[in-house]
């Protein structure tokens, strides 16, 4: 007797039992579902492995701000949302092309949430990336908005860190280097970057011309560089308002130099959204600066609260509605 599929004697095929020779219809459906798809899943499964792991520190940060003055947290609320206001200017500003100004704003918001996830800026730069490249930007053209974007933010803290400084001089101690560190890095930098130019000549002289038709529109300057500083001191802003929400008399010019001043060491450490190395840098500054340790750690605690865990829950939702939507 023919086996199913096969063709008898006769040359009638015999009836196939509906399904017998198909692929699971669950293997088949997970097949079927589009990248985006399987991304917006990822986030919804990323938002809970997030919060479950994090639960003690966003209860503890919770249970500090339930007793702090209500107008300062206020202000301290405001302030984040202005910094993701700040960071769509800058975006915007580094690009000559005129971006669809509501859906910069979601971006930045979802970029901020997914920088939480992966480390060293990558979430925000992919979600960035992924933005612009909808927008009709070319790969170089990406390339060179975010790489300005992020060297006016390194910029505008190292300036504000210096007149910071300036202001409020003995708060920050720089380590001490030997004699020739200083040339040694320039040296050990300079080798380093002589193979890439040349291997990247072409590219950088197209990121030189587009650097300068930024420059040469006003309002994009002014958005690039206005939005870098006003970022940095809204979030200097945030923490003074947590410190003062507790109750804690420190300036406001030392706390923005403390936080800048953590901000940028805990660049040097690589991890999810300064995780560990932002929150130990700033406690430790708040702690140099005078206040008790369980004092520096509840600022830390309000800080994170109001800039992280907060907004990620929405972020994340915004983020996989974004991809769905193919916006990014």
């Amino acid at each position: 007797m023919a086996g199913p599929g096969h063709t008898s004697a006769d040359g009638i095929s015999p009836p196939v039992t509906p399904g017998e020779n198909e692929p699971p219809r669950a293997a088949s459906w997970l097949r079927r579902l589009p990248l985006r798809a399987w991304a917006s899943a990822a986030v919804g499964l990323a938002l809970v492995v997030l919060l479950v792991s994090r639960w003690s520190t966003i209860r503890r940060g919770a249970e500090e701000l339930a007793v702090a003055d209500r107008g300062w947290l206020a202000v301290a609320a405001l302030a984040t949302f202005l910094t993701w206001v700040c960071a769509a200017a800058v975006q915007q500003g580094a690009v000559v092309q005129r971006l669809p100004a509501g859906r910069l704003l979601a971006a930045q918001f979802a970029a901020s949430a997914a920088n939480h996830v992966l480390p060293a800026g990558l979430g925000a730069g992919a979600v960035n990336w992924r933005f612009l490249a909808c927008c009709g930007l070319t790969p170089v053209s990406t390339a060179t908005a975010l790489g300005l974007k992020a060297a006016a933010s390194a910029t505008a803290r190292a300036v504000l860190i210096a007149l910071f400084a300036a202001a409020s001089p003995g708060i920050l101690r720089l380590p001490r280097l030997p004699a020739g560190a200083p040339m040694l890095l320039l040296v050990l930098a300079g080798g380093a970057l002589v193979p890439l130019v040349r291997t990247v000549r072409t590219r950088i002289g197209r990121a030189v011309a587009e650097i300068r038709s930024v420059h040469r529109i006003p309002a994009r300057a002014a958005a690039l560089w206005g939005g870098s500083f006003a970022f940095a001191l809204l979030h200097a802003l945030v923490v003074y308002a947590v410190t003062r929400s507790l109750g804690l008399p420190l300036p406001a010019a030392q706390v923005a130099l403390l936080y800048l001043a953590a901000s940028g060491a805990a660049v040097l450490l690589p991890t999810p959204g300064g995780f560990g190395s932002l929150d130990a840098a700033l406690a430790l500054a708040l702690v140099t600066a005078g206040l008790p340790g369980s004092a520096a750690a509840s600022v830390v605690l309000g800080y994170r609260l109001l800039t992280v865990w907060l907004p990620l829950a929405p972020g994340l939702l915004v983020l996989a509605v974004l991809v769905r939507r193919k916006v990014l």
